[in-house]
């Protein structure tokens, strides 16, 4: 008997934190022919790469990570965050449509204003207070006005092993220093990026080769509007506390001393409150997810001699 032909999956933004992830998972994943690209493969800042890009391959899918994620930086660059996080994807979810490709598109907890008092689901108005927050509502905006199958997931406060983040600065911070001032006020939920990664596989299994859960597949064949998932760990905390955190599982003696958002302005305001509802994501595809320490201990587990 033949085995069947493997799909094809483009993974944009490879040398991210959770293309990098995903990289790292992708061989336990056999019915999947992945391709990673990044920057050197097509510039996002150029229409005229992406589409040259993908006139010469076909995918099954594509799970788009790939970002303009600087989020200071983003207010006085806002011609190419918008180019990056929305005209960019725009053009990526017409391509995809055309090539009736599954597209998975990374978004971020900062579309919302940060007002609420609970966790926000699906179907919160959004209202960002910054460029970026901008930036990827608007391409949000872009899928669902060109791609209606697509998937958009949200997220937040990610960190892994790889490249510069929360966990590595704090990792570097608190061993060069006796005494640290962290926000208190900004409260959310950390994603370990191999969590995320995970995540995203199993829907792109159960997307592509038909495993999800049928409610999930009634919705998606006769709701108009793109089909959009929180995943964040479990849990809750502040910046303060997730610093705390590090320290305390990386045996890191430096003091922390807790601060007010207006004690540390930033050229972009951040939302004070950014948790996100995961139980969509957790019905449809049947996912446990760890809560934010025990990934934080893992991650730092992995970092090896480094802690």
């Amino acid at each position: 008997m033949l085995k069947p032909i493997p799909k094809r999956v483009l993974v944009t933004g490879e040398n991210g934190q959770v293309g990098q992830s995903l990289k790292a998972m992708a061989q336990n994943y056999p019915q999947f022919a992945f391709y990673f690209a990044g920057r050197e493969q097509f510039d996002l800042a150029s229409d005229d790469t992406i589409k040259l890009f993908f006139s010469a391959q076909v995918f099954d899918a594509i799970i788009h990570c790939a970002a303009y994620t600087a989020v200071d930086k983003a207010e006085s660059e806002p011609a190419l965050a918008n180019q990056i996080n929305h005209l960019a994807v725009a053009h990526i979810a017409k391509l995809a449509k055309e090539q009736n490709a599954l597209l998975i598109y990374l978004s971020t907890d900062y579309v919302f204003d940060g007002r609420a008092s609970q966790p926000y689901d699906e179907a919160a108005q959004t209202c960002p207070i910054n460029l970026y927050g901008q930036t990827k509502r608007d391409g949000e905006r872009a899928i669902i006005a060109a791609n209606p199958s697509a998937l958009i997931v949200r997220t937040s406060w990610v960190y892994t092993k790889y490249g510069h983040n929360f966990v590595n600065t704090m990792l570097k911070l608190g061993r060069q220093r006796d005494e640290l001032n962290v926000i208190y006020d900004q409260i959310g939920t950390p994603t370990y990026a191999p969590d995320l990664a995970a995540a995203i596989l199993v829907m792109l299994n159960a997307e592509l080769v038909g495993s999800s859960l049928e409610g999930l597949q009634s919705e998606k064949r006769t709701d108009k509007n793109v089909s959009i998932f929180h995943y964040t760990n479990e849990g809750v905390c502040s910046w303060y506390d997730f610093a705390q955190a590090v320290f305390e599982m990386a045996a890191i003696p430096c003091r922390l001393q807790p601060i007010e958002s207006l004690a540390y302005p930033t050229p972009a305001q951040r939302p004070g409150y950014s948790l996100l509802s995961k139980a969509r994501i957790k019905q449809a595809y049947g996912l446990q997810i760890p809560h934010w320490r025990e990934s934080l201990a893992r991650c730092l587990l992995y970092q090896g001699k480094r802690i």
